[in-house]
């Protein structure tokens, strides 16, 4: 994918039947029609920006905090640029990538080893706290939960929503309502429409939410359509995202 691969899917079997399938690789046709390749050095590449100052990030501002951010068609590379500007004490985050089960948790281990902050795939239960993001599993949502002043994720079977699972919609609407003003959220590239109105929810909740910008999407599908429902607050390109969820996050305390 580095090298300029639209997307990854599995072969028919225990995790998708023929079916889901079909559907799975009719949509992913599409995206790849309309896809941006974003090469190493090649004209897609996001300009290079200097590097700025980043907010100063301590557990005890962070610890009330959460970082919610959803993908699809484009989205590890994207959410790779994205986490490696956050420093390890960065606020707890929470990610959904449509990708098939068994892909995610080597997706997780390859940022884990490119980035500051601890990145793993999710378990039911595992608390959401600073220094640590967790990536929702293939083929099953996360929910952001709250008990008291711990935020931790639910990880579980259930319908597609969007025709996705794991779904942004799910995770953000959750995170609307567990989170509420404490969410940062970002929605970046991919096809389709998923996570627009999740965001539309957190925003309305009264959180902090961007959308990535038409010239550094590899598909301008679900940050188009956040924004024609008016959930991001500000549209902006990806090399800028990362910085700024971690300034949102800083000034809402």
């Amino acid at each position: 994918m580095e090298a300029g691969a639209v997307d990854v899917m599995c072969k028919p079997g225990s995790a998708y039947s023929v079916g889901e399938m079909t559907e799975q690789l009719v949509e992913r046709l599409r995206a790849a029609r309309w896809a941006r390749i974003r090469t190493p050095g090649g004209a897609g590449q996001a300009a290079v920006v200097p590097a700025v100052a980043r907010p100063r990030l301590s557990i005890s501002q962070t610890t009330h905090k959460i970082i919610a951010i959803g993908a699809s068609t484009g989205g590890t590379e994207a959410i790779r640029e994205v986490l490696e500007r956050f420093p390890a004490g960065a606020p707890g985050t929470v990610i959904v990538q449509h990708m098939p089960a068994y892909f995610t948790a080597t997706f997780a281990n390859r940022l884990n080893e490119l980035c500051a902050i601890e990145v793993r795939e999710a378990q039911d239960g595992d608390s959401v706290i600073p220094g640590l993001a967790l990536l929702a599993p293939g083929n099953f949502h996360m929910l952001l939960r709250r008990s008291g002043a711990r935020y931790y994720v639910e990880v579980r079977d259930g319908p597609p929503v969007c025709r996705q699972r794991p779904s942004v919609d799910v995770l953000f609407k959750s995170a609307a309502r567990f989170a509420g003003a404490n969410v940062v959220g970002a929605i970046l590239t991919g096809m389709g429409a998923d996570g627009a109105e999740g965001m539309v929810q957190m925003r309305q909740a009264g959180a902090y939410t961007i959308a990535q910008d038409e010239r550094t999407s590899v598909v301008y599908g679900m940050p188009k359509r956040a924004v024609e429902l008016g959930g991001a607050c500000v549209e902006m390109p990806l090399n800028r995202i990362g910085d700024a969820l971690l300034t949102a996050a800083v000034s809402a305390e």
